[in-house]
């Protein structure tokens, strides 16, 4: 008889695994993604986002009471306008699509609310800035995000979280903050969010791809590691309170040396298409899914994400909560 190597040993009892688990989900990790769009009148989805639904206004008091009493404890707003200029004046409305949800959630439930600031939903040419003579406009563009956190903060967000990638973003958007009398606003910065092939799906739910060009001028280049450092640490030292790495499965490395770098709480998001790519081959039986839903997220905690925001967080959440 061969001996138990004493790493099998730890292995072999359900009850000893379970003790000996270095990483775990827990329903405070995880941040759902809301999509809301006042232009329907009934929920609507899209193919390349199997079970992710579009609500209108209407059921946003609904969603936020089945949402709380599943447990889940945050959410990330998203909206799509009626209406979409070269400013994106939508996004500062106080009347905007995002501005009215976030009042009907917080009127109805003590979820955290974290609106997502940026004005490619916004924008009738689908970048996220100002265009001057045919480009995004970095300090042009800056003033409209302060303009933007100041009504989402106006409506009751806890957290704005700028997904522009504009230099300078963070400082402008905690001035304008602290200005209105809005100092207990936290700012969740996209501070490495790279230029991916993974939004694809989102962008069906918000149109909000771009009419020309694309976003590499202002996104950052999947292959710069190094660079995300520095664009973190700038963020840190305007004052985000929340970092975030975005996409978060193909760019773990970078989570994890943010992780060993910064003190700060860090935030991935698991965008469309890793999501999109989980339920497909689930869908066609080539992976289980529930499987790979829970192992994707592990992984991303195990990285060193503090938080994590997936389209999967209520079927984790419930599952926990049993």
């Amino acid at each position: 008889m061969f001996p138990i190597n004493r790493m099998r040993r730890m292995r072999l009892n359900n009850g000893v695994r379970n003790m000996l688990t270095e990483v775990r989900l827990h329903p405070d990790d995880l941040v759902l993604p809301l999509f809301f769009d006042e232009s329907i009148d009934s929920v609507k989805y899209v193919g390349s986002m199997p079970g992710v639904p579009t609500y209108p206004l209407s059921e946003a008091e609904n969603v936020a009471e089945r949402l709380h009493a599943s447990g889940v404890n945050a959410v990330m707003l998203f909206g799509v306008p009626k209406h979409k200029d070269g400013v994106g004046s939508g996004a500062y409305s106080a009347d905007g699509v995002v501005q009215k949800a976030i009042r009907k959630i917080r009127a109805c439930s003590d979820m955290v609310v974290i609106a997502d600031l940026c004005m490619c939903e916004y924008t009738d040419h689908g970048h996220c800035g100002i265009i001057t003579n045919g480009k995004v406009d970095n300090d042009a563009t800056l003033p409209y995000y302060g303009k933007i956190a100041g009504s989402l903060a106006e409506a009751g967000a806890h957290i704005v979280a700028p997904s522009g990638m504009m230099d300078g973003q963070v400082l402008r958007i905690r001035e304008a903050l602290d200005d209105a009398c809005h100092e207990e606003v936290l700012i969740m910065a996209y501070s490495a969010k790279f230029c991916s092939s993974f939004y694809g799906p989102f962008r069906d739910i918000a149109h909000s791809a771009p009419s020309a060009g694309g976003r590499e001028s202002y996104q950052m280049n999947p292959a710069n590691g190094r660079e995300a450092m520095s664009e973190i640490r700038l963020d840190i030292q305007e004052g985000a309170d929340i970092i975030m790495v975005k996409p978060a499965m193909p760019y773990l490395d970078v989570i994890r040396q943010a992780r060993e770098e910064f003190n700060t709480p860090i935030a991935a998001y698991q965008v469309s298409g890793e999501y999109a790519m989980i339920k497909a081959a689930a869908a066609n039986g080539w992976i289980d899914g529930h499987r790979a839903m829970k192992e994707s997220l592990t992984s991303i905690k195990r990285a060193g994400a503090d938080i994590v925001i997936s389209y999967f967080a209520e079927d984790v959440v419930k599952e926990l909560q049993r």
